[in-house]
């Protein structure tokens, strides 16, 4: 099939083209580089059938294809703070570009969604059935209310041009490829112990997380793409981890004596995630199998190589100061 990623030089988009293009897919990568890097894909580069196009999703664009993967988006609050107005066109005017794509070329749409969607949810684990507790004039709104526009055109679009969509509410994901100043926890904790530099933990790190590895996170996209259900559906992992727990696994395997300091917890920032994945185990066969111990060693082991090839230990520390992800 012919494939368009948007977002395809990003963290999670790369890692999906791995895929696609092992599968001996034609595939279309858009980015505008925000923060995707070329690096991600040099391993695909010469290959005649893979094709990069640096384009912004806020602006409209013709393509023929099969199936569009719609990951455009900034999803560390670093990034999407940074611009907010940006961040919330993305969302709304990128989706909008891409859903309308998919209606003249009849291709079939998903829309990578976020947990995001439930906000700090007072209802535990979130299931797709909740509505969720959002802020909608917070720090985090541009991202969190713009993927609840993304859900509301794709469903809209469905129901009015029979556009073929999937939605896919995606959890906390890690892995190899990270940014280095992504912001989010893992990264975090990760570039913190490796630099020798204490690990920051916001609040008292009882709130909680569940971190998916991407490599389950990609055959989740995949399997809801070439199957018949249309979501949401959560893709997330279940195991449940406070940000404590996470700090010391990291400085377990990393520097044992490294320091844990603790500062204020940003705003809107939720105490709880955990998906439901039911409808995921139901309709897509879908689980994920990575566990966190072996799914950090990885990931660690990646930010370790690419120091070293830079030379440093050091990473972009003025940058480290977001929230937990």
């Amino acid at each position: 099939m012919r494939i368009l990623v948007t977002g395809g030089a990003g963290f999670i988009g790369s890692h999906l083209i791995d895929r696609l293009m092992t599968a001996g897919n034609e595939v279309i990568c858009l980015d505008n580089f925000y923060t995707g890097h070329r690096h991600n894909l040099l391993h695909w580069l010469d290959n005649p059938y893979f094709e990069v196009i640096r384009h912004d999703v806020t602006e409209p664009i013709r393509l023929e294809v099969d199936q569009i993967y719609h990951l455009a988006c900034p999803a560390s609050p670093v990034h999407y703070q940074y611009n907010p107005v940006k961040t919330i066109k993305t969302n709304v005017m990128g989706t909008l570009n891409m859903l309308g794509l998919a209606k003249r070329v009849k291709a079939r749409f998903l829309l990578a969604s976020t947990s995001e969607v439930y906000g700090d949810p007072e209802v535990h684990p979130q299931s797709e059935d909740y509505r969720g507790n959002v802020n909608p004039i917070g720090i985090r709104s541009c991202y969190d209310e713009g993927k609840r526009v993304a859900e509301t055109l794709a469903f809209d679009y469905h129901r009015q041009n029979n556009v073929d969509i999937r939605v896919a509410r995606i959890f906390n994901t890690y892995g190899p490829r990270m940014l280095e100043n992504d912001g989010r926890v893992v990264s975090n904790f990760v570039v913190q112990a490796l630099q020798g530099n204490p690990l920051t933990i916001y609040g008292n790190g009882a709130q909680t997380r569940s971190f998916c590895y991407v490599s389950d996170l990609v055959e989740g996209l995949m399997r809801l793409m070439n199957g018949d259900y249309i979501g949401p559906v959560n893709l997330g992992n279940p195991d449940e981890y406070t940000i404590l727990q996470l700090a010391q696994a990291v400085q377990s395997m990393v520097n044992p004596d490294a320091e844990l300091v603790y500062k204020p917890l940003p705003q809107d920032d939720p105490q709880r995630r955990k998906p439901d994945i039911t409808r995921a185990k139901t309709f897509l066969g879908w689980n994920p199998t990575v566990p966190l111990q072996e799914g950090l060693k990885l990931t660690i082991d990646d930010f370790r190589n690419r120091f070293s090839q830079q030379g440093t230990t050091t990473g972009r520390p003025s940058t480290l100061h977001s929230v937990v992800g």
